[in-house]
């Protein structure tokens, strides 16, 4: 094979990452950002040049930035509405459980109702506990949106990568 086809090749399968990696960051039983930031990497070592590793180096901000954001403002807003970490914790296990028992759909069902019943005794009050529990869920949400935004971006920044590199090829 020619050095171009494998840099074809290497771009499409890159390419399938990134759908991979953005379903992921929505979907969290796929890996999300750091699969879109390592497919990256393979993408600029195997095109080489400068234009692929500035590719990578903006990409690899970006994705720094979407998961440390994603990260800090979930913490923020649960500790603002003081939800300990041990309703949190309770509420992946049950994510993780419903995942088996529900494929897919049992992972926020589980995390949502493990969630709101540990809360509820943590707080001996139902109302509260599902309070609690969709203060968490808008946290998690608009956490998502802020590092699903900033991968589209570095979906663009790829794409933008493959144009200036097959052009000027």
């Amino acid at each position: 094979m020619d050095s171009l086809t494998v840099q074809i090749i290497v771009t499409v399968v890159v390419g399938l990452a990134y759908i991979v990696g953005l379903t992921g960051i929505v979907v969290p039983v796929l890996p999300g950002t750091i699969t879109i930031a390592i497919a990256t990497l393979i993408w600029a070592i195997v095109i080489g040049g400068w234009p692929a590793w500035i590719v990578f180096a903006i990409v690899l901000v970006l994705s720094a930035i979407g998961m440390t954001t994603s990260y800090v403002l979930t913490g923020r807003k649960l500790h603002a509405a003081e939800v300990p970490m041990w309703p949190i914790y309770v509420g992946i296990a049950a994510g993780i459980v419903g995942f088996f028992v529900i494929p897919l759909l049992g992972l926020p069902i589980g995390f949502v109702l493990g969630l709101c019943v540990s809360e509820a005794v943590r707080q001996k009050d139902i109302a509260k506990g599902f309070g609690s529990a969709w203060i968490a869920v808008k946290a998690l949400g608009v956490g998502i949106m802020i590092e699903f935004s900033l991968a589209m971006l570095s979906t663009i920044v790829f794409a933008v990568g493959v144009v200036v590199h097959f052009v000027t090829a």
